[in-house]
C-alpha cells in the first residue's frame, strides 16, 4: 500500500499509461488496496490533490489535465497527445464533479442519487437512506436531506414531490402509507444540502445566475426523464451522483436469516 494519495494516483495513472477521469483513479486506487481511507468523498480528495499539485508545483507537478476532470502524467504523455485529449469533446467527463467543483460554482443542486431501491431502505418516522460515492467510500446518511424527488413504478414517473419543511427520508416514508404507498418501488432524489468529508450534510450559500437555473432545471429534467433525443445530461448540471447503499439494519437482519437457515438445515440433517 502506498504511503499517500499522491503516491497512489502516479501508481494508478503509471500502470493505466493513459489519462483517467479522477473518480476511476481514485475507484482503481481502492480496489487494488493502493490506499485506504475511510472518508466520505474519495473521488474530491483524489481531485484535490491532483489539481492541487498542478496549480501550486506548477512546473514540478508529475500531472497534467487533459480534459475536464481527466488527468495523466506527464512522464507518459508528449505535448502532442495532451492536445490531442484536450480536443476531444468531455461528454462523459462532464458529468463528474467533484463536491470541490459544486461548491465553487453557482450550482443548485449538489449532490443526486438516480433510481434507487425502495426495500433497501428500512421504512419509520425518520428513515435513513445511504449512499456511497463509489464501492469502498463511507457511506452518507442522506435521509435529511432537502430538495427534489421522484417516485417511479419500475422507471414510470409516478409522483414528483419536493423536501423543503420535512427531510427527504421523512417525505418518502409519508409516501409508503399515504395513497401511494403500493404504486412505487424506486425513487430518485437531486439535493440542496452539500456532503463534508466526514459525510454529513451542510446547507451552503445559493448564488445562481439564472442562465445557471435554467442549465440546472434543464439538466434536471434530461437526468430524471432521460428523453431518448437528448444524449447527455445538461452542461450546467454540476452534482454529485450517489449510489444507493443498503440500510446496514437491513444487511443485519439478512445475515440473521442466513444464520437461521443454516441452523435449521443441519437439525434437519441430524
Amino acid at each position: 500500500m502506498e504511503r499517500t494519495w499522491r503516491d497512489a494516483i502516479i501508481r494508478v495513472l503509471r500502470e493505466a499509461q493513459t489519462p483517467l477521469d479522477y473518480s476511476e483513479i481514485s475507484e482503481r486506487a481502492l480496489t487494488q488496496g493502493y490506499y485506504k481511507t475511510d472518508a466520505a468523498t474519495p473521488h474530491a480528495t483524489v481531485n484535490a490533490q491532483i489539481t492541487g499539485s498542478i496549480k501550486h508545483d506548477g512546473a514540478a507537478s508529475p500531472f497534467v489535465k487533459v480534459g475536464r476532470g481527466v488527468f495523466g502524467l506527464k512522464e507518459a504523455l508528449e505535448d502532442d497527445a495532451v492536445q490531442r485529449w484536450q480536443d476531444v469533446p468531455p461528454v462523459k467527463v462532464a458529468a463528474r464533479v467533484t463536491e470541490t467543483e459544486v461548491e465553487n460554482s453557482d450550482s443548485i443542486i449538489r449532490s443526486f442519487g438516480m433510481y434507487w431501491q425502495r426495500d433497501l431502505v428500512v421504512w419509520r418516522g425518520e428513515p435513513r437512506m445511504f449512499g456511497k460515492q463509489q464501492a469502498m467510500a463511507k457511506p452518507v446518511d442522506f435521509g435529511k436531506q432537502k430538495g427534489i424527488y421522484i417516485l417511479y413504478d419500475h422507471h414510470t414517473v409516478v409522483y414528483v414531490g419536493r423536501s423543503i419543511d420535512r427531510p427527504l427520508g421523512r417525505r418518502l416514508y409519508e409516501h409508503t402509507i399515504d395513497r401511494l404507498g403500493s404504486r412505487w418501488n424506486r425513487f430518485s432524489w437531486f439535493g440542496l444540502l452539500d456532503v463534508t468529508p466526514e459525510g454529513a450534510l451542510r446547507e451552503v450559500p445559493v448564488v445562481a445566475s439564472i442562465a445557471s437555473m435554467i442549465g440546472t432545471l434543464e439538466a434536471l429534467l434530461i437526468e430524471s426523464l432521460e428523453p431518448p433525443q437528448n444524449r447527455k445530461r445538461g452542461d450546467d448540471f454540476s452534482a454529485v451522483e450517489y449510489i444507493q447503499d443498503i440500510d446496514p439494519e437491513l444487511r443485519e437482519r439478512e445475515i440473521q436469516n442466513t444464520l437461521r437457515s443454516i441452523e435449521q438445515k443441519m437439525r434437519g440433517g441430524s
